[in-house]
């Protein structure tokens, strides 16, 4: 068999802490707390598909103990030290009836299914338990009925003689299930009419019940101990993924109405993105330039050979990554208001990870195979667009689930569906459509099956310019970006008008989200000197003045690096923003001033005199740089020094080719005497 029962250890249940702590309540409060508990359980109904008989059983035991509290609510009892535990304890118990039934209840249906003889030993504990407390219990100590009295006395029976139920339809259901998984081990397609069986027994009869079962397994993962429990649970999660594709209609977002709210439901705040996804971070990092980034992101890109920011392309000195947990636990407050799921610090890529079995991969094969005919062969669009939303969800699970797409040959076919024509009569497919080449593209592999792909390159590059919405734009932008993680085809990129133009337009037009998107590509193509001429030449510095009071970070880096890498011609173009330089080095924030500071310090290097006569009008200007001096960053002091050393050279009436002399960070001490700036 590919997975035994055995690999699965009993779940680590999270119940609150009244299940292992007393109360410490008063005597009456006691009972009264007893038999609102009970006949809170009481009112809960039997599992539906599993252990039915084991939660019935349960159940019926806790409605009798409702009557006995209620019927001893009637008649005051003595609480001597033997009475008072037994309630205590039996408060106890009933907590942990009650989470018990609530965790089957709430939890994935395939991993109680894989449990379900020891989810069943749990409940005969619980029974042997009660058995040993009613045993003690205080019958004789309060007059009750004697119709009470024989139900009470049938119960304490019922328990002393309970034994293990284990269901026989949920034991060859167990076996069917795992028999499917050995089965698609080995390559074997399974048996549909088999898998609708089983399903329809576990109570999945659409996808959407499916989806919701593929995000309790996720759960699941994360309550698993060690790395191969965790692997079992991903080979459930990719027979129900393939059983979600190959028996019901695919979902796309609008049909998931009822599942769990999605960061990307939301408009998630610019400090909670990464810069290099643009997605919720889960674990942010911070590394050597100052910028932060979702773990899993900024560590495939160090591993993928880039020794640069992302976001400032300055070069990092080291690769440390420093977990930031006061921006972790304000995006974790920030989700619980919003009521989306925030996972651990393993985050997005817990699946990723643990997802090395031969069952799951096959899983995933067996899935990917069968979407990409199935998109290939449809001629309904709206079924086509059902396929590319799964092929978009899957391609942003995990590596394995990228790379399966992707030599399944899913790129070609996903690029006919890039062009006006569908964007015109089917924008939503479009939008799918592109977001999977996005999500393809974050695997290195795929950068290159893109990049060789005529078809699908300029079909991204058509989204970019002419998409039928912003939405589609700004993830046509996002994919530029991620192409051009590259060097080489950052070089490819830049040399393309129609990917220059349509970032610089996007960036001046579009909505905040996809201005971001573009601002980020932009950069990164600004990596590229040649690129930069053609920058400029399309206007990247008059969209910069446009977009810099609203994202300021990101417009004072590409304009940073615009004039760090554009020679005279950029600085010329740059000339205007000196002034909203100058107000961000005293408004914004460590990062931006610190940009502003470089790019003025290259700006006046490379400008000459009339720059340095622009920046120096600037009303309390020596005043900024001596703030930042004081209170910004070490790179932002080393510039500010800079800056200070300029003016007063500029102030002095010295040669400006004298400022690209080496500079030396001020002191108070070597720095006695005050700029004097003319009127």
């Amino acid at each position: 068999m590919a997975v035994s029962p055995r690999v699965f250890p009993p779940r680590k249940r999270r119940p609150s802490a009244g299940a292992f702590i007393p109360p410490k309540f008063s005597d009456q409060r006691l009972l009264q707390t007893l038999l609102e508990l009970s006949q809170e359980i009481s009112s809960l109904k039997p599992l539906q598909f599993l252990l039915k008989r084991n939660s019935s059983s349960i159940l019926r035991k806790t409605k009798i103990l409702a009557i006995l509290f209620e019927e001893f609510l009637k008649n005051p009892i003595l609480f001597l030290s033997p009475t008072l535990l037994c309630f205590e304890e039996l408060y106890l118990v009933l907590q942990r009836i009650k989470t018990l039934l609530e965790d089957c209840v709430n939890g994935s249906r395939m991993w109680l299914l894989m449990q379900s003889d020891s989810v069943a030993n749990n409940f005969l504990e619980l029974t042997v338990e009660l058995a040993t407390l009613l045993d003690i219990f205080p019958v004789k100590e309060v007059e009750i009925s004697e119709e009470v009295e024989e139900l009470f006395l049938l119960l304490r029976k019922q328990c002393s003689e309970a034994k293990t139920l284990v269901d026989k339809r949920d034991y060859n259901l167990r076996h069917d299930v795992l028999t499917m998984l050995d089965r698609i081990q080995k390559e074997i397609v399974p048996d549909h009419s088999k898998l609708a069986e089983i399903f329809y027994l576990l109570g999945f009869r659409n996808s959407l019940t499916c989806k919701e079962e593929i995000e309790n397994l996720e759960d699941e993962v994360q309550n698993q101990k060690d790395e191969k429990s965790k692997s079992d649970v991903i080979a459930l999660i990719g027979l129900v993924r393939y059983v979600k594709c190959v028996l019901f209609e695919p979902s796309t977002p609008g049909a998931d109405s009822r599942s769990k709210k999605l960061a990307s439901d939301v408009n998630v705040p610019v400090d909670f993105r990464c810069p290099i996804s643009l997605d919720l971070m889960r674990d942010p990092v911070v590394v050597a330039t100052g910028q932060t980034y979702d773990r899993e992101n900024i560590n495939l890109w160090i591993e993928s050979g880039h020794n640069t920011c992302p976001k400032t392309g300055q070069a990092l000195v080291n690769t440390n990554l420093i977990p930031n947990r006061a921006l972790k636990n304000l995006i974790a407050m920030w989700c619980r208001e919003q009521k989306i799921p925030f996972g651990t610090a393993e985050g997005n890529s817990r699946i990723d990870r643990v997802m090395e079995s031969k069952a799951a991969l096959e899983a995933n094969k067996m899935t990917v195979s069968f979407l990409v005919n199935k998109m290939s062969a449809s001629q309904s669009m709206e079924a086509v667009n059902g396929v590319i939303y799964e092929l978009r969800a899957l391609a942003k699970s995990n590596s394995d689930s990228r790379a399966c797409i992707a030599e399944a040959g899913a790129i070609p076919v996903l690029a006919r569906f890039l062009g006006p024509d569908i964007g015109s009569e089917f924008p939503n497919l479009q939008v799918n459509a592109v977001t999977a080449m996005l999500n393809l593209s974050i695997l290195e592999a795929n950068k290159t099956k893109i990049m060789e792909n005529g078809r699908a390159l300029n079909g991204v590059i058509e989204v970019l310019r002419t998409g039928a919405t912003w939405e589609a734009k700004g993830n046509a932008a996002a994919t530029i970006f991620s192409l051009s993680g590259v060097h080489s085809y950052r070089k490819r990129l830049g040399r393309k008008t129609r990917v220059v133009k349509g970032l610089v337009d996007l960036a001046k037009s579009g909505p905040a989200s996809s201005k971001r998107d573009a601002l980020v590509a932009v950069l990164n193509l600004a990596g590229d000197r040649e690129t930069v001429g053609r920058l400029v030449k399309e206007g990247v510095v008059d969209m910069v003045n446009e977009v810099i009071n609203e994202m300021p970070e990101e417009a004072a880096a590409v304009l940073e690096m615009v004039v760090k890498r554009g020679g005279i011609v950029a600085v010329a173009a740059a000339y205007n923003a000196i002034k909203k330089l100058g107000v961000l080095m005293r408004e914004g924030s460590d990062i931006v001033r610190e940009s502003a500071a470089a790019t003025l310090v290259t700006i006046c290097r490379k400008g000459g005199a009339d720059t340095v006569a622009e920046l120096a009008s600037i009303m309390g200007i020596e005043r900024i740089i001596w703030e930042l001096l004081a209170s910004g960053t070490m790179r932002a002091r080393r510039k500010a020094s800079t800056l200070l050393r300029i003016l007063r050279r500029w102030a002095a009436g010295l040669d400006v080719d004298f400022f690209y002399g080496h500079s030396t960070v001020a002191t108070a001490s070597s720095a006695s005497s005050t700029v004097v700036l003319p009127a």
